[in-house]
């Protein structure tokens, strides 16, 4: 970062990502953070189900890893966070 190239390119790559039509599914953006003012998007999970580290065990939800997609969609939406704006 310290020419700034690196900085620069996140910022064209966040700002072009708004314009219609640039990812080519406008259902890509629905849910990201900010995309709705003060909603923060659901925490995200990766392989594998189970990851241990410095003696801590984290596990994906077993709601996330059960293929219903209606209770997967609505523990994304418990699981987004209202982020409260200043008045």
């Amino acid at each position: 970062m310290t020419g700034g190239e690196l900085g620069a390119m996140v910022l064209v790559d966040s700002i072009t990502r708004l314009l219609p039509g640039v990812l080519g599914n406008e259902e890509s953006a629905v849910d990201e953070s900010h995309s709705q003012v003060g909603v923060l998007e659901y925490p995200h999970y990766t392989r594998p189900a189970v990851f241990e580290a410095e003696g801590r065990e984290y596990k994906v939800p077993e709601v996330l890893l059960n293929g219903n997609h209606q209770e997967i969609e609505e523990w994304r939406k418990d699981n987004s966070k209202i982020k409260k704006l200043p008045a």
